[in-house]
């Protein structure tokens, strides 16, 4: 962490966020503030259980008439693990209160931030976001033996194995589309709430593939936002932290985020004691994402990527 003072200079015009820093996935989940509670880092995500294949099982008068053999339905648990997440802000009493000196191009007015602390703390909150955005999507799982490990809560990226294809470095096509989504018909996906998450170059190829441009003198181009499927409607969202060469088939119906609460709070900022000339703290969560049964979500990966 490095303290905010008056070597990190102010500056008059407008303000502008720069970089990839959309977050449709957690937007659409609820955001820092909108998922469920868990009383433990360690958490279930789905008990699957599943039924033998279809069969046309009979049995003769005389064999149901006589003892039968049990058959027992087993069941499963599948969990993941909520991480730490911490970002400090801490600003120099000289810095705070310096908002009239500029640097740079200066004009008549004055710069635009007039709480250096707050700007901080809005900046860093906006981090976390973005980095529980990735990890939703890349996350890898590791639950701690000590209190020096990291803990890492499992993304989609790791989490789906049922219903992966392997593009084995081909385009995206139709072709690869339907497969996925034929894997998971098989598989028994229930289709409740599909959203289909591509990073930039994939959202245009997939516009590619499903668009078609009427013919006009002033107007050009596709988006598409939307697809239909023979077993489901699938949205398309354009979502910058996810990798280059997959695409994932979510079912938002069983997805949230897990949050450890502390003290019932899920994201907070706590203020330190001020020891020096200088205020500051820290945001504090303890995510994870709960993906519902892995089965339910499809992913196609290794796909070429220009």
């Amino acid at each position: 962490m490095a303290t905010t003072d008056i070597e990190d200079l102010n500056y008059t015009g407008e303000l502008f966020l720069i970089g990839a820093n959309q977050t449709p996935l957690l937007n659409m989940i609820g955001g820092l503030q909108g998922g469920r509670n868990v009383n433990g880092f360690l958490f279930p995500v789905a008990q699957p259980w599943g039924l033998s294949g279809a069969s046309q099982d009979t049995q003769s008068e005389a064999t149901a008439a006589a003892a039968g053999t049990p058959t027992t339905i087993t069941r499963g648990q599948d969990v993941n693990t909520c991480q730490i997440m911490k970002y400090d802000v801490e600003v120099t009493y000289m810095k705070q209160s310096s908002t009239g000196v500029h640097s740079g191009t200066s004009r008549i007015g004055n710069q635009p931030v007039d709480n250096e602390l707050e700007f901080q703390k809005a900046g860093q909150l906006r981090q976390a976001a973005i980095n529980l955005e990735f990890s939703c999507f890349q996350g890898a799982f590791t639950t701690p033996s000590v209190s020096a490990t990291n803990q890492k809560t499992r993304g989609f990226e790791n989490a789906i194995a049922t219903n992966e294809v392997a593009a084995a470095g081909a385009t995206i096509t139709k072709a690869l589309v339907d497969s996925a989504m034929q894997t998971m018909a098989g598989n028994g996906s229930q289709f409740t709430n599909m959203v289909m998450f591509c990073n930039s170059f994939q959202k245009t190829k997939i516009s590619d593939i499903y668009g078609f441009a009427p013919e006009d003198r002033k107007f050009g181009g596709i988006n598409i936002d939307r697809i239909l499927t023979d077993f489901s409607e699938l949205g398309v969202v354009w979502a910058p932290q996810m990798p280059t060469d997959d695409i994932y088939i979510v079912d938002l119906s069983v997805v949230s985020i897990a949050f450890v609460p502390v003290g019932g709070l899920q994201t907070f900022f706590t203020e330190t004691g001020t020891t020096a000339a200088k205020r500051g703290g820290f945001w504090y969560l303890q995510p994870g994402l709960d993906y519902g049964p892995e089965e339910y979500h499809g992913s196609i990966t290794g796909l070429a990527t220009a």
